[in-house]
């Protein structure tokens, strides 16, 4: 089960909720057209076949404002990244699609700005399941 901390006392126990519940908690901090912030939504897993860990799930970068968001986005949410993955303490999974050049990933960029050695960050590729992903077949010409 899971529990938020801005609902204490209640258990969640179909994840289904628990996603619906981060969209509603983050519509109302930040409003419901694309705002951010860097106040945190605590969710507490419980299980018996989970680490003890703490996963700090940042916003991707903008680089074009949407919504209501600043002009400057990019740049705030640089900072709210900066501040937590330069933590001694952080393990950084930097994701980026499957279908983009890992050399033009902003999210490694940001790691290696931190780990310069390459000791920390692990990179994670991510649109396999997407539908808009698909693997051709290599024409016969």
């Amino acid at each position: 089960y899971a529990e938020f901390l801005h609902c204490k006392g209640k258990k969640f126990v179909d994840f289904e909720e628990v996603r619906r519940e981060i969209e509603s908690e983050t519509d109302r901090v930040t409003g419901s057209n694309k705002g951010i912030s860097n106040i945190p939504i605590n969710l507490r897993v419980y299980s018996p076949n989970v680490l003890n860990l703490t996963l700090i799930d940042l916003p991707g970068l903008t680089k074009v404002p949407i919504g209501d968001q600043p002009a400057d986005i990019e740049q705030q949410i640089k900072a709210m990244i900066m501040q937590f993955i330069k933590r001694e303490s952080c393990l950084i999974l930097a994701v980026t699609p499957a279908n983009t050049d890992l050399a033009n990933s902003d999210a490694l960029k940001l790691a290696k700005e931190v780990d310069q050695q390459g000791k920390l960050p692990a990179g994670f590729l991510d649109a396999f399941t997407k539908p808009e992903f698909q693997v051709s077949e290599p024409s016969e010409s």
